[in-house]
């Protein structure tokens, strides 16, 4: 299988044109720093522009009039205060730039079109029981082409297309259901060169959990919280982790992937099972399961259903079985991470992740914390079941246009 790298592309094209030759590093930075401060906080006069980013107010001011230039800025209306000239705040061009973010998943896929500001533009859904390649794929083009198509003239302002999947699509296949022939022919796509070949525009790739981070990170509680694990409860639970404001991906990708997490220590005995994992406990294929045991519909786990009778008895097993397992991955983060907060968010309906949060922090008072400080904080996400397609949406934007677009640097 040729697995793509999540990773922020490098060959993404840059919207900031090029002036002159000497230190254009330096002035592009600059500017990407004046971006950034305006994307933080909203619209601000030139003064405050300098206070924050610590440019004088000359280099403020060349640095606008070349922002200015690309279209990438609005001015407000003037403000007057007690002294001297009236103050006039600079702000993001909306139409300024525009990403795409695609997201594939087990259950369904999302097409996203993003503005400037990181405001959804524009959103395409697809449900199915399990992606099938031959319809999927197509698709995939489709509502791509349906979404830039919708822009007209503005198109040529997209600067790229996130794409956010799960490493395997395939994987866990005996849990699903399928065949071992089903698994391999997702396992043997490379989604990334697939969804290139179907446009010109730069494509980048990031697990989807990874994205959902991202997302949380950029316009969620990272914009308070510097280091913290991520959790995403979906049909498969999985994860991404920030230190000190910066995506942490590891060196295969893999920081965050906690539904590999073992649950106990193995036997060691030849022959044995190997402990469950935490994929197992803590995702809703376990809560339809559930329903599809009693005979009820097993989709209700993504829905208001989910707290309604005759589904109600059978989530509330599960919350007990997940909050012990969410629990367990929580100390086992604390201990090797020593993080700030644990973050959770999901597809899951809001009372239910409100409920499944209450019982993880009573779980983690069953866990032994000797040789540690008091557990993480355990806060809920903000962004709920758009994060994954609204992260990959985020990874152009913040390759062209974030000060430093691999650590996601924040002024």
């Amino acid at each position: 299988m040729n697995t793509p790298t999540p990773s922020v592309d490098s060959g993404a094209s840059h919207r900031l044109r090029p002036r002159g030759s000497n230190q254009l590093g330096v002035r592009q930075f600059n500017d990407r720093v004046v971006l950034q401060a305006l994307r933080t906080h909203g619209s601000l006069p030139k003064a405050e522009l300098a206070r924050l980013t610590g440019l004088t107010a000359q280099t403020i001011g060349l640095i606008t009039a070349r922002l200015d230039e690309d279209d990438l800025l609005t001015r407000g209306a003037p403000v007057r205060g007690k002294v001297g000239q009236p103050s006039v705040p600079i702000g993001l061009n909306p139409d300024g730039a525009f990403s795409v973010g695609i997201k594939i998943g087990r259950r369904s896929a999302d097409w996203m079109l993003l503005d400037f500001t990181g405001q959804v533009r524009q959103r395409l859904v697809m449900d199915y029981p399990f992606p099938d390649a031959d319809t999927l794929l197509p698709a995939i083009g489709r509502n791509l082409n349906r979404l830039l198509d919708g822009l007209g003239p503005k198109a040529d302002r997209v600067v790229g297309v996130g794409v956010a999947a799960p490493f395997q699509l395939g994987g866990w296949h005996r849990m699903l259901g399928l065949t071992e022939q089903q698994s391999d022919a997702w396992n043997q796509i490379d989604l990334t060169a697939r969804v290139q070949g179907m446009t010109d525009l730069p494509v980048s790739f990031a697990r989807d959990t990874v994205a959902a981070c991202v997302a949380e990170l950029l316009q969620g509680r990272g914009r308070e919280i510097g280091s913290f694990l991520y959790l995403f409860i979906d049909t498969f639970v999985g994860g991404g982790l920030v230190i000190n404001s910066h995506l942490h991906r590891g060196l295969h990708g893999n920081a965050g992937a906690v539904a590999s997490l073992p649950l106990h220590v193995a036997s060691g005995t030849p022959g044995s099972a190997p402990p469950p994992q935490l994929i197992g406990q803590a995702s809703l294929w376990d809560l339809e399961q559930r329903y599809r045991e009693h005979d009820l519909d097993p989709m209700a786990a993504y829905d208001e259903r989910v707290l309604l009778t005759p589904w109600l008895p059978f989530t509330r097993d599960w919350m007990d079985r997940a909050a012990m397992a969410l629990a367990h991955c929580v100390i086992s983060g604390t201990a090797f991470l020593d993080v700030e907060a644990v973050v959770v968010d999901g597809v899951i309906t809001g009372p239910l992740l409100d409920d499944l949060l209450v019982r993880t922090r009573e779980a983690l008072q069953a866990y032994s914390w000797e040789g540690l400080q008091a557990p993480p904080r355990i806060e809920r996400g903000s962004i709920g079941s758009d994060a994954r397609a609204l992260g990959g949406a985020l990874l152009p934007l913040h390759s062209c246009f974030a000060p430093d677009h691999d650590l996601f640097l924040k002024v």
